[in-house]
């Protein structure tokens, strides 16, 4: 399957699974140990294959999750939350594991999503290079642009592996990021709610 790129995604070459295997074991030369070895013989091929997984958010377009809707919903036009939706993604300045957990809302117009769709969606932006700041802003504005509610909150915490194993070594630290769009952010009430819900 062909990746799919954002606007903002300049696209890349394809890279055959061998090329992918040769760069693995010319990192594990650069390591220090020795790909021919027997229990590093198949690392290779298994990394390539775990890395088609973990980055599989370059095949997909989140936004698509969104666009079958429901609109019996009975009048319902209160805020729609998700917590504790907890991903895996990868630091693009290291490429290092991002581990942590997303709560999504909206408030409806006359319309809302399934719930599955707004894991979709998390785990689709997830599972690319990122940055937490953009991730979260991703999530939030595909939903308020494909679903037009009068608004939309993202929070998001995770812990980044950059710097718990390396670097400032601050194991157990965590980044915490929001978005929020239209009432959820302009509306005191909406957003208390939100942050009420999210915290609870």
């Amino acid at each position: 399957m062909q990746p799919v790129m954002s606007d903002q995604t300049p696209s890349s070459p394809a890279v055959s699974q061998e090329e992918a295997e040769a760069a693995v074991r010319t990192l594990i030369r650069w390591a220090g140990d020795n790909p021919a070895r027997e229990g590093l013989i198949e690392t290779p091929k298994r990394v390539a294959k775990s890395y088609r997984e973990l980055f599989q958010g370059y095949e997909v377009e989140p936004r698509d999750y969104l666009e079958k809707t429901f609109e019996e919903v009975g009048g319902y036009d209160e805020l729609v939350v998700l917590k504790d939706i907890r991903f895996i993604s990868f630091c693009e300045h290291h490429m290092l594991p991002v581990v942590g957990k997303a709560h999504v809302a909206y408030l409806p117009t006359d319309r809302v999503v399934g719930i599955s769709k707004l894991a979709r969606v998390v785990r689709g932006y997830a599972r690319r290079l990122q940055i937490q700041e953009k991730m979260t802003s991703e999530i939030a504005n595909a939903i308020q642009d494909v679903l037009r509610p009068h608004g939309v909150g993202v929070v998001i915490e995770a812990e980044h592996s950059c710097m718990t194993m390396r670097g400032v070594d601050v194991p157990g630290a965590s980044l915490s990021t929001s978005c929020l769009l239209g009432a959820v952010r302009e509306d005191p009430r909406t957003r208390e709610e939100f942050l009420r819900l999210v915290r609870g």
